[in-house]
């Protein structure tokens, strides 16, 4: 192979509505770097995991399937007909939930944990780790970026405000996201241009202060009571997670981040709703490109999306649908994320790997949400995508039991993707009908 052939193959594509840059050439296939193995191995895609949550439910009586249909021969319902081409790709699940998810008003709260938010006796709110951050610990090991999450702009009106991702770390505590597209195009694509001296010792800096924090924790009188000590071992978690956070970004202090070679222009900060989910989305595809990570969560915004589309009304109210108005929102609200998840999966199947299959060959996508529609916890929303978890797609499928846990899908996707789990929350097990044709 020539070399100008070589080069051209380790080079991909970011597509979006306006232009086609060129990214760098792949380090992986270059030799070894701090990210890297050997050219072998190198030339094995990676898995990668996307959870996208919609949040206030979806128009449940026109959203789902006929669940009379069921396997290869159903009708794509109109209101995802967007998603018309890609249906060979799809699978849309129905009857799965969180068994203790009794609150109409925290679905986004526990859509990747199935937690149990009254689990332990006198606490009012107790939450347990989120799929894609057990996902994180091994698709994030040799990348920039262990996991990225995205978050609403502007806060939804359901108890979160900006900056409330979907993750929850393993001591159940929230994982903050980067809100706006301005954001998280900084964070991925970005170089600090301080000399490396100097933000050497800034880590330098914030090592020192969290020595000095855990030397006071520990001096603390070992006569504590259960609550405390609770309380104490909460404080070591998150500073441990500080510390392996800060870990990471050292290994990682010379390299520069990888950028396209014709640059990702900044992205506007007035884009909100409709635009804002778009530019997310191109941004998630270079990202994966550049494997700055592998794990992302997006918790949509719904109020902006809304109201981008002409609605003059708020997510609640248009959650709370009958006849008229505010079920024409909600509907247009459903086609509008087919159509975005459409174009996500055009330019993730347009983005080639270094062996010739797509980004979305090895990406699981799952789009749903806690909610069915106003309060209701059952039947949640779900729709899986892309052939990283190994599932045979274009079918519908009707779980048996109407309570059939979510967190067994949340199993099925990390151990498709190839992550060693024996259970997750509430799970029961796996999936099986998912890898079968």
């Amino acid at each position: 192979m020539s070399d100008s052939k070589s080069s051209s193959s380790r080079r991909g594509f970011l597509r979006s509505s306006s232009a086609v840059v060129a990214l760098p050439l792949l380090e992986s296939l270059r030799g070894r770097s701090i990210a890297t193995t050997d050219l072998a191995t190198a030339a094995v895609p990676p898995k990668r995991m996307v959870f996208l949550g919609m949040g206030f439910g979806v128009t449940a009586d026109r959203w789902y399937p006929d669940v009379k249909t069921v396997g290869e021969n159903y009708e794509l319902p109109k209101i995802l007909s967007p998603l018309t081409g890609h249906q060979k790709d799809l699978t849309i699940i129905q009857n799965l939930m969180h068994q203790y998810s009794a609150d109409g008003h925290s679905g986004s709260t526990f859509w990747l944990t199935g937690a149990n938010r009254y689990e332990i006796p006198g606490q009012s709110f107790y939450n347990t780790v989120s799929v894609d951050q057990v996902a994180a610990e091994v698709l994030g090991e040799q990348t920039r970026f262990t996991s990225i999450q995205l978050a609403a702009k502007r806060a939804n009106e359901d108890g979160h405000g900006p900056g409330f991702s979907l993750a929850w770390n393993r001591s159940g505590k929230p994982v903050s996201g980067l809100d706006t597209p301005v954001a998280a195009f900084h964070r991925l694509f970005s170089n600090d241009t301080s000399p490396l001296a100097e933000r050497q010792q800034r880590l330098n800096e914030q090592r020192s202060v969290l020595d000095t924090v855990l030397a006071d924790a520990k001096s603390v009188n070992k006569k504590l009571n259960k609550t405390d000590n609770q309380k104490l071992d909460e404080y070591f978690q998150s500073v441990r997670e500080i510390e392996v956070r800060l870990a990471k970004e050292e290994k990682w202090l010379a390299v520069d981040k990888k950028t396209p070679a014709d640059p990702i222009e900044e992205p506007s900060e007035s884009l909100e709703g409709f635009e804002e989910i778009r530019m997310m989305y191109d941004l998630m595809v270079a990202a994966m490109q550049v494997d700055a990570t592998r794990v992302f969560t997006y918790r949509m915004p719904v109020n902006a999306l809304i109201s981008s589309l002409g609605a003059t009304m708020t997510a609640h109210n248009m959650s709370h649908y009958s006849e008229g108005e505010r079920r024409t929102v909600s509907q247009n609200r459903d086609t509008a994320h087919a159509m975005l998840l459409a174009e996500f999966i055009d330019k993730l199947k347009a983005s080639k790997e270094v062996d010739g299959s797509s980004l979305f060959d090895n990406c699981s996508i799952t789009l749903g949400t806690n909610l069915s529609s106003v309060h209701s916890l059952t039947n949640c929303p779900t729709l899986v995508t892309g052939g990283g978890a190994g599932i045979k797609h274009g079918r519908h499928l009707v779980m048996s039991d109407k309570k059939t846990p979510l967190c067994n899908l949340w199993l099925s996707l990390l151990q498709g993707s190839g992550i060693r789990a024996d259970s997750f929350g509430d799970s029961t097990g796996r999936i099986d009908e998912l890898f079968q044709v």
